[in-house]
């Protein structure tokens, strides 16, 4: 089992109303395949034989059509303990996923919600950074200033302000966006070491629109992964754009939830 370290991103999941949709969807766009939870109403995803993300029906149809992440931890119990004195909230308390590892689910103080995982015969993502897996996420938040600490205290990121030109997820015209990387505690911060960030929700964006994370998934051709998103009923928000690391696009599948594609930089002609 390979370990990920204290406050990587180490699995994704998507919570769907209808879950043979959502295979039929993911299966189509990345090319997964699925393995159904024992008597449970979810499924793995495997690309080429590897687990990279989960799907699962949601239980109550309050429940928002979201991907969500999770980060690892050493000790989930000491984990929830900071996300509560750095003013957040835990939606919910560590509990046992059998034997594969603890999970908690948790919220910053601007509201956007991520998951924590403390692995027992599980440790996460078995690809990443591949065509059809998972490679980056970011944070979403129009309050930065409690935010940026929240995250550096609890997780111990260390931050790279970047004021970067690029496009958005409303898919305007290339504009100047406030952006922060995270790199682990222990490394030099930039973008080498960089497992995550935080951008700020702008007036470009609709007022109703919370504070989320936006999954990335990483693809070999962004413009055509579009084109095969919108065949199988999903829809664009932001057609693609260049940034300093590549091509991307926001997308919705056909349910609602949101995500990004993202081709990078060294796989472009």
């Amino acid at each position: 089992m390979a370990a990920f370290a204290h406050s990587a991103p180490c699995w994704v999941d998507v919570q769907l109303p209808d879950l043979e949709a959502g295979k039929r969807f993911y299966g189509g766009l990345f090319g997964w395949t699925f393995r159904a939870g024992d008597g449970m109403p979810f499924a793995d995803a495997y690309s080429d034989g590897r687990l990279v993300a989960a799907l699962a029906a949601k239980s109550d149809g309050r429940m928002p059509t979201a991907w969500g992440v999770y980060f690892s931890t050493d000790d989930i119990r000491a984990t929830v303990a900071a996300i509560r004195a750095e003013g957040g909230q835990v939606i919910t308390e560590p509990v046992h996923a059998g034997r594969a590892g603890i999970v908690a689910q948790a919220a910053d103080p601007g509201g956007a919600v991520f998951g924590l995982w403390q692995a027992g015969d599980r440790a996460g993502f078995e690809r990443q950074n591949e065509p059809g897996t998972y490679c980056w996420t970011e944070v979403y938040t129009r309050r930065p200033e409690r935010v940026d600490p929240f995250y550096e205290k609890v997780f111990g990121f260390r931050g790279t302000d970047l004021d970067e030109a690029g496009g958005d997820a409303s898919g305007t015209a290339e504009s100047l966006v406030d952006f922060r990387l995270w790199s682990p505690a222990g490394t030099e911060p930039g973008p080498d070491t960089a497992v995550g960030g935080r951008s700020v929700i702008t007036d470009a964006l609709p007022a109703e629109m919370p504070s989320h994370f936006l999954i990335h998934f990483a693809v070999a051709d962004c413009d055509r992964t579009v084109e095969t998103a919108v065949h199988l009923g999903g829809r664009v928000t932001a057609p693609p754009f260049d940034i300093p690391y590549g091509r991307m696009a926001v997308l919705h599948d056909d349910q609602g939830a949101a995500f990004a594609v993202l081709q990078p930089s060294e796989l472009l002609p």
